[in-house]
């Protein structure tokens, strides 16, 4: 906890001038508001002042104070007297009443001033967190995704870091205004009666055992809480995207009571955490009572039995001490708070903590062009378990596979389900780095360069198209700053999607909807290769890229695969044989593993071969 907590403040040592003021200013509204109360007696001395009959006081032994310290007091309370008490009593009520005056308007300026500066603070943090958090999740690897579930990132992002907020206010403003109002307020109270404030320390070490048995149940909950909050998330992303599926199945009532049973639960919980929470200051405040009425009856006697106390000191003390109420119960749910946001804190943390399996070398350099070939050599792959575990090649999806690919050339990737076609082309784009083995272009282990320029140089069109909620224009020219919209549509008629953009009620300024669920499959795909033609990569990956279209828009996708193919080396993966007969060399995957490589008509005269048979499956031959 502590070191989460350490990691927290670590994100504010930016803001350490806004800080600074908020800490100078909460000081001074602590000095001010004591001096508010302090001054009620004088003013009651002031009203209930009757001239030649001064009150008796006798005079109460007390604790040994250094010399020092008694002749400071009675300095400032001589001059303070003398100013205020000089002349008429009108004259004094004056002055007290700009004394009042002037004091809560100070006291109430500073407490303005450290309320916007910790502001300024807290939102900076939190803009800080989720900002590093977005970045770290783009540098993870793909594996990570494919093990978390998207909700849980997400309420880590939305959720978790507001929770951390806590912790900023905790620490800059209860953890120091408080006890400064408490240290204030008792201090003024001591000045008054030492006996009267010992008996209001008793309650003290109750408050302390409580307020830590609390903070321990609620760091516990807490995260839990989280996870719960993030299960949420997940069901409501799920159903949305979904919603296509849940509606054609009829399971709207199924999702609904999946959704009513992940939110009860957080009912639950979060009733459960709010009833420790809540528990602190309403038994801290009950026990300050107590305290308080031993005070009065004990400051009463003094007042009217003993004569040892004036009446108007006896209700300066008691409103000093009742003020420490306030600042005794924030205390008290300081530790609670700060519990709840490292709980937020570890789950960001968690995040941030997790190193991608794809890692950049130092001293990588960028690839510029590919002149020769793209070699796979003796690659071997598997996918870890789960996120941050270690690959093992027991469950290898990829085994010992050697293929060279020349430049220009268009390589077909065919072979059953699971064999390992797009796992191939991953390692390519460094989505995954290989177990064993390496792939080369130009004789240079893809490793020894710059995982953004290795990119750079690849485009991908795959058979789940991936839009944004975004006009035409912006989507096509994704990933390039300020592109002219002459060559956004050069691209769109190459991938003959021009004229179906140009029907669209906005044309290309037409914004298409999240994930361009108010298009097409075929026209998603279509924008999809027009982005990557307007990219211009000299390598080409289409993963599947016409399988779930229909006839027509198959044939308009397959002619703007063509154009795009051209003058590129390309990796076709299809089920569709019919789509890759004319390609260079067709291999074909199975099992992990190379089981046959060559021309589409060398490899149908092996009648024994794998791709033969696929053919026969297709064509009913």
């Amino acid at each position: 906890m502590i070191e989460t907590y350490r990691r927290i403040l670590r994100y504010v040592r930016p803001y350490w001038k806004h800080l600074s003021v908020s800490i100078v200013c909460t000081v001074l509204f602590s000095l001010f508001s004591g001096i508010s109360i302090y001054l009620v007696i004088p003013l009651l001395d002031t009203l209930f002042y009757q001239q030649g009959a001064a009150e008796v006081v006798q005079s109460v032994p007390g604790p040994q104070l250094p010399g020092w310290f008694d002749s400071l007091k009675e300095t400032v309370s001589q001059s303070f007297n003398a100013f205020v008490f000089g002349g008429s009593q009108l004259d004094a009520l004056l002055r007290i009443c700009l004394i009042v005056l002037a004091a809560f308007f100070l006291k109430n300026l500073f407490g303005f001033v450290q309320a916007y500066a910790l502001a300024y603070v807290e939102q900076g943090v939190i803009r800080d967190v989720r900002n590093s958090l977005f970045r770290h999740i783009h540098d993870l690897s793909l594996d990570f995704f494919t093990h978390e579930r998207s909700g849980n990132l997400i309420s880590r992002v939305v959720n978790d870091v507001g929770v951390i907020q806590q912790s900023i206010s905790a620490s800059f403003l209860n953890l120091l205004r408080e006890p400064l109002l408490v240290v204030v307020f008792l201090g003024i109270a001591f000045s008054i009666s030492w006996k009267l404030t010992l008996i209001s320390f008793l309650v003290l070490p109750l408050v302390l055992q409580i307020t830590s048995r609390i903070g321990i149940r609620l760091h516990k909950e807490s995260g839990s809480l989280q996870a719960k909050m993030a299960d949420i998330t997940s069901v409501l992303q799920e159903t949305i995207f979904g919603v296509k599926v849940v509606k054609a199945f009829g399971m709207e009532g199924f999702e609904n009571r999946k959704f009513s049973n992940e939110t009860r639960k957080y009912f639950n919980h979060i009733l459960k955490i709010t009833r420790i929470r809540n528990m602190g200051p309403p038994v801290t405040e009950f026990l300050g009572v107590i305290a308080a009425v031993a005070i009065i009856w004990y400051g009463g006697r003094q007042v009217l039995v003993d004569h040892s106390l004036k009446a108007s000191e006896f209700l300066g003390f008691l409103f000093a001490i009742l003020q420490t109420m306030r600042p005794l119960k924030e205390l008290t749910s300081v530790s609670n708070r700060l519990q709840e946001s490292t709980a937020a804190g570890s789950r960001i943390f968690e995040v941030l903590d997790t190193q991608p399996n794809v890692k950049e070398k130092a001293g990588a350099v960028g690839l510029k062009e590919i002149r020769s070939k793209i070699e796979f050599r003796d690659v071997t792959f598997a996918y870890p378990e789960g996120p941050g575990q270690i690959q093992t090649n027991g469950g290898s999806v990829l085994k010992n596979v050697s293929l060279s690919v020349n430049e220009g050339e268009v390589l077909a990737v065919v072979g059953p389900s699971g064999g390992g076609k797009t796992t191939l082309v991953d390692l390519l784009a460094r989505f995954y780095d290989p177990l064993e083995g390496e792939i080369l272009i130009d004789g240079v282990d893809i490793r020894n360069y710059t995982v953004k320029s290795l990119r750079a140089n690849i485009g991908i069109v795959t058979q789940e198209t991936i839009l944004f909620n975004d006009s035409v224009k912006n989507n096509i020219a994704y990933g390039i700053d300020q592109c002219p919209l002459e060559k956004v549509v050069k691209a769109a008629k190459a991938a003959n999607a021009h004229e179906f953009i140009l029907a669209l009620p906005k044309g290309y300024d037409t914004a298409i909807g999240d994930r361009g669920i108010l298009l097409s499959g075929g026209q998603r795909q279509r924008l999809s290769i027009a982005r990557a033609i307007l990219k211009n990569p000299p390598v080409m990956i289409f993963d599947e890229a016409t399988s779930s279209l229909d006839s027509e828009s198959e044939l308009l996708v397959q002619q703007a695969i063509e154009r795009l193919m051209e003058r590129r080396t390309c990796f076709v993966i299809a089920h569709r044989l019919s789509t890759i007969r004319n390609a260079d060399r067709i291999v074909v995957l199975d099992r992990g593993r190379i089981v046959q490589l060559g021309k589409h008509r060398e490899l149908l005269r092996n009648q024994q071969g794998m791709y033969h048979k696929l053919y026969e499956l297709q064509f009913n031959v």
